[in-house]
């Protein structure tokens, strides 16, 4: 496998990319250094716990289209062949065939999913909702917003979903005390509010299943971590710490830019 990576100024720079909080953007980088030869990542909440990074970042990338997640876990950086080119006698090709085979790739070289009938693929932990397995997936797109409309197979005859009504602060709250979990009623609302109650791009079905999953991932943290302590797994630099740094390249840069003169 390559031991180099790139990013492209046209990803990095772009103002959907930096209006993101430095953590998210510091979690992106962590993940570009981590994947396989074909933008491939296996253990996404790994990198994000030992970078000081939420589920929420993960979340945030995900929705943005900065990631596509899987079903299994696996994630794939969207922008990677746009990023960057690995000589022939250094590629190793990615054991995620089953991922990949989900995927297509457009005229700039992005990742899309493919539309030839498969599920949703992007997995519960950071999209919070799972289709019907005839529901082809939304295409993340930076330069596009485009939302592929299908039949799901409920609402009316015609298989047209009803309209989502966004729960209110009670009806989460006592939806939460039934279920005796740990999420936060008004943190979930504020989250998906601050988004507009969309799911990737799409609109949200059923912020019950949302809810389910939100459980599930805070379920999973805490089997993780049980007392509730981030353990660092890599010593991997913060995000401020990369910021700092980006900072001193150019500094160096326009050091010996004045010096040359």
């Amino acid at each position: 496998m390559a031991e180099r990576r790139m990013f492209s100024k046209r990803i990095t720079s772009s103002d959907t990319f930096v209006d993101m909080p430095l953590s998210t953007q510091a979690l992106y980088f962590h993940l570009s250094m981590s994947a396989d030869d074909d933008g491939f990542v296996n253990n996404p909440r790994q990198i994000q716990r030992a970078v000081g990074a939420t589920v929420d970042d993960l979340r945030l990338l995900a929705s943005k289209g900065f990631i596509i997640a899987f079903d299994s876990g696996v994630i794939v950086v969207t922008h990677w062949k746009i990023n960057n080119y690995i000589a022939k006698d250094r590629y190793h090709e990615t054991i995620h065939q089953a991922e990949y085979s989900l995927l297509v790739k457009n005229d700039n070289g992005q990742y899309e999913q493919s539309d030839n009938g498969i599920t949703e693929s992007v997995s519960v932990l950071y999209t919070d909702c799972v289709q019907d397995v005839h529901e082809m997936d939304t295409q993340y797109r930076l330069d596009k917003t485009r939302i592929d409309k299908v039949s799901v197979g409920k609402g009316s005859a015609r298989g047209k979903p009803g309209k989502f009504t966004p729960p209110s602060l009670d009806d989460v709250r006592a939806y939460c005390d039934e279920r005796r979990n740990n999420v936060d009623p008004e943190r979930f609302c504020n989250f998906y509010a601050s988004k507009g109650w969309l799911v990737g791009k799409s609109p949200m079905k059923d912020w019950k299943a949302a809810v389910r999953n939100w459980e599930k991932d805070n379920r999973q943290t805490a089997v993780n971590d049980p007392h509730g302590v981030e353990k660092d797994y890599s010593g991997a630099p913060t995000a401020e710490e990369w910021f700092k740094y980006a900072e001193g390249l150019k500094f160096e840069e326009e050091k010996t830019r004045r010096l040359s003169l």
